[in-house]
């Protein structure tokens, strides 16, 4: 707004937050499948126990 836009990231700087942003990515899907099977390794312990 007051001296105008910021410079254009660096390709270094876009490469950082691509791996990040992929990161993130693969740490939601794997908590995402965690919680998907989580219930049914309750119920298998339960059975065992």
């Amino acid at each position: 707004m007051f001296g105008g836009p910021p410079p254009p990231p660096s390709a270094e700087e876009l490469q950082a937050q691509e791996q990040a942003a992929k990161a993130t990515i693969f740490t939601m899907v794997s908590a995402c499948v965690v919680l998907y099977f989580s219930p049914f390794a309750v119920n298998a312990v339960k059975k065992l126990v």
